[in-house]
């Protein structure tokens, strides 16, 4: 009997009888989330990256505040500065995002996840929703922090905002939102390589090798290109300030949550078709 007949045997409930629901795949995950060692380094980095990084950079620049001129004084962004951790965090995010799914093909987990639910598609579910449940709530906490931490310390020289201030909170949940929907495009890469050097390595060229690339492109193709690329929609969305070419921060958002839609869609359809 091949792989796919066995995991799609009809198995209708559990070893205790219960029937499979998405409520109890969910409580499955969510406990599979909470055994990888992985997950604790991953969401401890990210949020340290996204609630620490910020302050630190305002504390430097404060430091320096004798030493910088008065163009760069004058043109502080202390939301911008403030919220700088969410690069790293995204890739923490990311890394954990592919382990998530990639970790249990490695270890021939995902032949049981799939036997109990053998319709398959509720197990990316319940993936998807523990893993940015989990992320949205740790990146928001950690971004508010960053950010009043940040102007805690922007506030001895004047050069501080305030949650009122324009684009702040729009920049905070921005970036929130951003790593949180990062890290489900980067289950479903994992799902549709199912390797972890290759889920890994498929991010880190879209995000960073591929602007790099179009940056080499004549001014006016790289212009036209770079709106569109998932660095520069984070960015649109994630800071205060964007660049005259960007989309306007939510169209930004809806656009990098279209991608991840795609992305989720062929991961669901291989995961159907594919043996285990």
């Amino acid at each position: 009997m091949s792989t796919t007949s066995a995991t799609r045997a009809p198995v209708a409930s559990g070893a205790a009888g219960q029937r499979v629901t998405l409520p109890r795949v969910i409580r499955s995950e969510w406990t599979k989330l909470w055994t990888l060692r992985s997950t604790r380094w991953s969401l401890l980095l990210a949020f340290a990256a996204q609630a620490g990084l910020g302050p630190l950079i305002a504390a430097i620049e404060m430091a320096r505040w004798s030493h910088l001129s008065l163009f760069e004084r004058l043109t502080i962004n202390p939301i911008d500065r403030s919220l700088g951790g969410w690069h790293l965090a995204q890739l923490a995010m990311a890394i954990l995002g592919v382990m998530t799914i990639t970790g249990e093909y490695h270890t021939g987990m995902i032949r049981s996840s799939l036997m109990a639910a053998p319709k398959r598609l509720p197990v990316l579910w319940a993936k998807l929703l523990v893993f940015s449940a989990v992320t949205l709530v740790l990146m928001v906490i950690a971004a508010f922090i960053g950010f009043l931490g940040g102007q805690a310390i922007f506030a001895e020289h004047h050069v501080n905002a305030s949650l009122s201030s324009a684009h702040a909170l729009r920049a905070i949940f921005g970036a929130a939102l951003f790593t949180t929907a990062t890290g489900a495009l980067c289950i479903a890469l994992g799902t549709i390589v199912r390797r972890t050097a290759g889920g890994i390595s498929l991010f880190v060229g879209v995000f960073f090798v591929l602007p790099g690339l179009v940056a080499i492109l004549p001014s006016a193709t790289a212009n036209a290109i770079n709106p569109y690329l998932p660095s520069s929609l984070g960015q649109a969305v994630a800071q205060a300030l964007t660049g005259p070419h960007d989309f306007a921060p939510w169209a930004a958002f809806a656009i990098f949550c279209g991608y991840t839609a795609a992305v989720i869609a062929i991961g669901a359809v291989l995961l159907l078709r594919r043996d285990a």
